[in-house]
């Protein structure tokens, strides 16, 4: 199927739409002609930062734009559906931010952060509040008990304004280089935020476009899920990596305004 004839776009945010508090150039823009054109816009991203209300202000806020909570299958929402469905409501050990601990809790995971005699699991997440108490607390407990580890994401770095700066998988490989032990991951590049959002929008998987900035992430996750692909090369991937990556895209542009162009709408 054609860029033209795509319908659900399926956008990574950081790195990808924007960098900071800013729209990278023509965002806004495809982002309306989206929706013109009778498609939608969906937001996958790795951050567990922030809940899907809390993307919703954001987006009006920040950017100046309108987005419903449905709109945003975030790491932290396909973690909270899958500790649900494995744990019911037994206590899960959380290193990361208020805003996760509160987005787990309200898809009814027992998120806690304090030892307990029925911790069933430990979730590590992208932590911009990370302590090394927290690093400590983590590192018990995977060296004295064997609860299962799970991690929102693994992506190693996150962009910001004049770089990056550490993501959640760099927080779990400290982990495992202390402890031994490797997380099982629940964001990109699983499939799952892809198939959400394929059975919330109604679009099938041929309409669908997975847009992103990385080649072991977001590309990976779109091959998973069985979708066609496209590298923006704004964020982390570079041309180099993409000459030598397993993780081939359908499609790969400079810019937004470049896949813009390409759309032809």
């Amino acid at each position: 199927m054609k860029l033209s004839e795509k319908k659900l776009f399926l956008f990574d945010i950081d790195g990808t739409l924007a960098v900071g508090d800013e729209l990278l150039p023509e965002s806004r823009e495809l982002l309306d002609e989206i929706e013109a054109r009778g498609g939608q816009s969906y937001f996958i991203t790795n951050n567990s930062t922030r809940s899907q209300e809390d993307y919703v202000t954001r987006f009006r806020e920040v950017f100046g734009l309108a987005a419903r909570p449905e709109q945003f299958a975030t790491s932290s929402y396909v973690s909270a559906l899958a500790l649900r469905e494995q744990f019911g409501n037994a206590s899960v050990f959380v290193v990361g931010t208020g805003s996760l601990i509160a987005e787990l809790r309200r898809f009814g995971v027992n998120a806690v952060t304090e030892w307990r005699d029925d911790l069933a699991a430990l979730l590590v997440g992208y932590d911009s509040s990370l302590t090394y108490e927290k690093l400590c607390a983590a590192s018990e407990l995977l060296q004295t008990t064997a609860l299962p580890w799970f991690a929102t994401n693994p992506d190693l770095r996150c962009p910001a304004p004049f770089g990056f700066i550490p993501d959640c998988g760099a927080i779990c490989h400290m982990l495992t280089d202390t402890t031994g032990r490797h997380p099982h991951y629940f964001g990109k590049p699983a499939r799952r935020m892809v198939d959400l959002c394929i059975e919330q929008s109604g679009f099938t998987p041929e309409q669908t476009l997975v847009v992103g900035d990385r080649l072991y992430t977001d590309i990976a996750c779109g091959i998973n899920a069985g979708v066609d692909t496209c590298l923006l090369l704004t964020g982390e991937a570079t041309l180099d990596e993409l000459r030598t990556t397993i993780y081939r895209p359908t499609y790969c542009f400079e810019t937004v305004a470049a896949l813009r162009r390409a759309c032809k709408f």
